[in-house]
């Protein structure tokens, strides 16, 4: 599932704030390409265990590196229970932000663009009523490893066909516009972060490295245990 959604950020960004030497640059954007690459190796991999071919993201120009576009662990997952008590026979609905790839441009003293594709699993538990759920994820841009310049939230409704307890989609967010204080301010002073939109509980639970496998929530594995960190 493919849609078009837009987070776009204004007003004036010091460059005091967010210049850095361009050694530190350099060094950064080394980083921010050999991370990209894992992820887009992983995201690949991930891709033919799920025979879900797609078309790639356009590649984008850009005079600088790009954002460093992540999932937070502790939204990485959604997992519902019911009650809020945690055992595979109680599951209600689960989500897991498997992938992404994302691309950037800009150049002179534009505004960066980014774009994001996720690839998203979604399960179905036995305490799970109906054939649909909406979920919530949220798109925050921060300032690297600092404070957070504009969040918004998203939701996604997730259609389960009869007698299937998961479903996975492709979900692409169009434009990320992050507004630039001068020409050399690159896009390594900026990270882009992505999550559901968890609990207290449900993100210790992903901090703890739980998690349940969808063929655990059947019901007559309602006594089992969460599966091995």
């Amino acid at each position: 599932m493919r849609r078009a959604l837009t987070l776009v950020l204004t007003g004036l960004i010091a460059a005091s704030a967010f210049a850095t030497p361009a050694l530190a640059q350099r060094r950064g954007g080394d980083d921010d390409a050999r991370r990209q690459e894992e992820e887009a190796a992983k995201k690949r991999k991930r891709d033919q265990e799920w025979n879900q071919p797609s078309a790639p993201l356009p590649q984008l120009r850009n005079a600088g590196p790009c954002p460093y576009v992540k999932v937070l662990y502790d939204a990485s997952r959604y997992t519902e229970f019911k009650d809020g008590r945690e055992a595979a026979g109680n599951v209600l609905w689960t989500g897991e932000i498997q992938g992404l790839s994302a691309g950037c441009a800009y150049k002179d003293d534009e505004p960066i663009q980014v774009q994001v594709e996720m690839l998203m699993a979604f399960g179905k538990g036995p305490q799970a009523t109906g054939d649909g759920k909406t979920y919530r994820y949220w798109v925050a841009v921060t300032t690297r490893n600092q404070s957070v310049i504009a969040k918004e939230y998203f939701d996604l409704p997730v259609n389960f066909e009869s007698g299937s307890d998961r479903a996975l989609l492709r979900e692409r967010i169009a434009g990320i516009v992050i507004p630039r204080a001068s020409i050399e301010t690159s896009g390594a002073n900026f990270e882009v972060l992505i999550g559901f939109d968890v609990t207290p509980q449900m993100a210790a639970f992903n901090r703890d490295g739980k998690r349940f496998r969808v063929t655990a929530g059947a019901p007559q594995a309602a006594a089992g245990a969460p599966a091995p960190k």
